[in-house]
């Protein structure tokens, strides 16, 4: 039997990278998805994923009327909501934090802050009439850590950990489980894009990146998707309020 059998849900970002993973691994484990992005899939990718009930819906995570309507969109294919994967993000400008503007901060807490703000928001009232649910934050080593860099994604990802323990208390009354997802360095657009942005020889920054993690190497988007299926699945039905960590031992040290 799959994992996911009869549960509907939504993941924000899900066009590419680890929530297009998520979308997949889902889909696979026999759950509805609706991709909420502001970007949309390939269509080669849309075919295909549409036979397993997954469809799409244009989304800017920055404005709630989107996200709310991503919701709907939900509720009206699949009349329920069992799952909100709060997964859309940003890394925003690499810069020292007094090199930073103003501009520049605000629209990484927009994206990766509000948008988890939405989604949980609007996932309530839908997994309240289904008997409970399973929100999913995607945050990040980050979240638990410092680093000398992106100062904006540090702090949107350490609100995103509490904002996730906070959700768990206030709604595990309605069944509702709230979980964090911390992934280390995962080969994903999101993380070739900094290192692009970091000049020099990509190849030799990938290296050191890998270095970082016991396990030598950076992580696969399929190796985190399968965290969240679980966490959106009856098998974490006890798991609320908790931090997954997908680091290839980053943190342990």
């Amino acid at each position: 039997m799959k994992r996911l059998n009869g549960k509907v849900a939504v993941v924000t970002g899900g066009s590419v990278g680890i929530g297009a993973a998520c979308v997949e691994r889902m889909a696979g484990e026999g759950a509805r998805v609706v991709i909420a992005d502001i970007h949309r899939p390939p269509d080669s990718v849309l075919d295909r994923l549409q036979a397993s009930s997954v469809s799409f819906i244009r989304t800017d995570v920055c404005r709630e009327q989107d996200v709310a309507g991503a919701v709907e969109h939900a509720l009206s294919l699949y009349g329920r909501l069992d799952v909100m994967v709060n997964n859309a993000g940003i890394t925003g400008a690499n810069k020292p934090t007094d090199e930073l503007s103003e501009d520049e901060w605000d629209r990484v807490q927009q994206v990766n802050v509000k948008g988890v703000f939405f989604g949980t928001k609007h996932a309530i009232r839908p997994m309240r009439a289904a008997g409970g649910g399973s929100i999913v934050n995607l945050s990040s080593i980050y979240g638990l850590i410092g680093a000398p860099d992106l100062p904006p994604y540090h702090a949107s990802k350490g609100a995103v950990r509490l904002m996730s323990k906070t959700d768990a208390l206030l709604y595990a009354k309605d069944r509702i489980r709230v979980n964090s997802v911390h992934p280390g360095f995962i080969r994903t657009p999101m993380v070739e894009g900094h290192v692009a942005s970091m000049g020099g020889d990509d190849a030799a920054h990938f290296e050191e990146l890998a270095a970082l993690h016991p396990l030598c190497r950076l992580g696969t988007a399929d190796e985190v998707a399968w965290c969240v299926v679980f966490l959106a699945s009856d098998e974490s039905s006890f798991v609320t309020g908790a931090e997954l960590v997908v680091d290839g031992g980053y943190t342990a040290r």
